[in-house]
């Protein structure tokens, strides 16, 4: 199997061809150079260098997000295009995942650290050990969390960590105050995104069946851009936990929105449980949109995801889906499941967005107009 692989998620650009588990060539670089000048020419030097034509590929791997918007953008259109142009399938790898199998074999936790700006960091926790694809274990799935929040999950969890990524200069006096467990710093080659590493890990995505066309394709974000957050720095829109006074406009907006709502009582049992989380969008003073999530049976039923009709298209439930995830996931949970009707192509391009796949279909699931529902996933791995 020959994969040609691509990562311009970072500082780092990335280009490798790995075959049959051999890295055939690899060109990485970071110097003062955008990934629009440098990521097209490292693939053309190591394909005329390696004599490969690109027909005999057998797939395009990419480092799918989170990281720099500009270079995601710019590593997925390069992979779309090639796709495209050569009809082969395309395997997205999540970013913070193929910077911890970097450190395959390890029997530390690994902790990528990602520099996410606005002391936050793209991150996650791995563990090798099992059988489980090569070993590799994702304790937490990548989310973007602030430095506070990941390193108390680290303490929590007892065991030497290391680190790796071009968050852990950035951060590297903070985890001296902060970490309470043996951890250490990931030597210079390994430390940073590498092509071949995602390339190698798409080769057991592909053995699992994991590919998708690339006309499908697009980049995971995890947040929302510079220019998105600078709009919404803008907007009156809070976004906060739900609290019993809100539950009465709340079940009232629910009303509007779905011809089969939830009630006032639903909404109360729900916030006083430990095993969900509640959030809604507030706008001087009033709800204008709400979602949560329930702990049940080992994943995130994520539930009433709601928008008021004139406030659509403004990103609010953008903006709830992030926050409730990225809570829930530094809590624990990180399997996450929904159902959304088979029409609904708004709300299935935001979930798609945020990393969610259809896994099935429920005929008729849903009434008033009787309907089919789309189950969507978002998984671990």
């Amino acid at each position: 199997m020959k994969i040609v692989a691509l990562d311009s998620s970072g500082l780092v650009a990335s280009a490798a061809i790995v075959e049959d588990d051999v890295v055939i060539a690899e060109y990485s670089t970071q110097f003062k150079k955008t990934h629009s000048q440098t990521l097209l020419p490292m693939l053309a030097e190591i394909t005329k260098m390696t004599e490969t034509d690109l027909n005999s590929v057998d797939a395009i791997a990419i480092s799918a997000g989170p990281g720099s918007f500009t270079g995601l953008r710019i590593g997925s259109a390069m992979a779309k295009g090639l796709g495209m142009a050569l009809d082969k399938p395309l395997v997205e790898i999540p970013t913070v995942d193929g910077l911890a199998f970097n450190l395959y074999g390890t029997d530390k936790l690994v902790c990528p650290l990602m520099d996410a700006r606005r002391d936050q960091v793209y991150t996650g926790i791995y563990a090798f050990e099992g059988d489980h694809a090569m070993g590799f274990k994702i304790l937490l799935e990548q989310c973007a969390v602030d430095i506070g929040t990941i390193a108390d999950r680290l303490n929590a969890m007892g065991r030497p960590i290391i680190f790796l990524g071009d968050g852990v200069p950035v951060f590297s006096d903070r985890l001296k105050e902060l970490m309470k467990v043996p951890y250490s710093i990931a030597p210079a080659h390994m430390n940073r995104q590498r092509a071949a590493t995602i390339a190698v890990l798409a080769g057991r995505y592909m053995q699992q069946g994991e590919v998708v066309t690339a006309a499908d394709h697009a980049p995971i974000y995890l947040r929302l851009s510079q220019a998105e957050r600078e709009k919404a720095a803008q907007s009156p829109v809070i976004i906060r936990r739900m609290e019993i006074d809100d539950v009465a406009a709340v079940s009232a907006l629910e009303a509007k929105v779905f011809t089969m709502p939830w009630s006032a009582d639903d909404f109360l049992e729900m916030i006083a449980a430990d095993y969900a989380y509640y959030y809604v969008a507030e706008l001087a003073g009033q709800p204008i949109g709400a979602c949560g999530v329930r702990y049940i049976v080992g994943e995130g039923q994520i539930t009433n995801v709601l928008v008021a009709g004139e406030h659509r298209r403004k990103g609010i439930a953008l903006r709830l889906m992030e926050q409730m995830l990225a809570e829930a996931q530094s809590a624990g949970i990180t399997d996450f499941v929904l159902e959304v009707r088979a029409s609904n192509q708004a709300a299935i391009k935001l979930y798609e967005r945020l990393g969610f796949e259809v896994s099935g279909r429920r005929p008729d699931f849903y009434e008033k107009p009787v309907e089919d529902g789309l189950i969507m996933i978002k998984a671990h791995g």
